[in-house]
């Protein structure tokens, strides 16, 4: 069973496509630090299809067990700083964030392995979960989740999509 600690944007663009289901059976084990989860009950009402409750069987939240690092917390959000901290206490195997500082202070700074949403989408498709990924990125996009076009391109690529 992996271990993934999630961030608030991937969890808000896969519940905006009904997919947050995705998360378990791909991964198995999905954290997020209570920072998040603050961030998610504080979200604007409609912005979630997910009803986050803290009997949500499949999402365990966290507390942060030490204070975040004072890199993280002057470089990158609070939810961010509270992912990376958290993964590196855990340990976790992989971090779910796709805003890219987040991602290059994950990856750079402390080693983590560092998926995003559109992974999450391909990584569904190629276990036969997801019949398409450029239809759930066309609808996250509609949802307005922004995501740069290379990034879709090789998506699309990637899961057979596309030439």
């Amino acid at each position: 069973m992996t271990l993934l600690v999630s961030n608030i944007g991937p969890l808000i663009a896969l519940s905006a496509i009904d997919a947050l289901d995705l998360l378990p059976r791909l991964y198995g084990r999905v954290v997020i630090p209570e920072e998040v989860r603050k961030e998610l009950s504080a979200a604007p009402h409609g912005i979630m299809r997910f009803p986050f409750s803290e009997t949500t069987e499949w999402l365990e939240v966290q507390k942060l067990s030490a204070p975040v690092d004072p890199l993280l917390a002057t470089v990158l959000d609070t939810g961010e700083a509270a992912v990376i901290q958290l993964a590196i206490h855990l340990p976790a195997e992989a971090v779910l964030i796709d805003e890219r500082k987040g991602r290059k202070v994950a990856r750079s700074v402390y080693q983590l392995k560092v998926i995003g949403t559109v992974r999450v989408l391909v990584d569904a498709k190629q276990k036969g979960l997801l019949s398409s990924v450029g239809s759930a990125l066309g609808e996250m996009r509609r949802n307005g989740y922004w995501i740069h076009d290379d990034i879709v391109q090789r998506a699309l690529q990637e899961a057979g999509e596309q030439s």
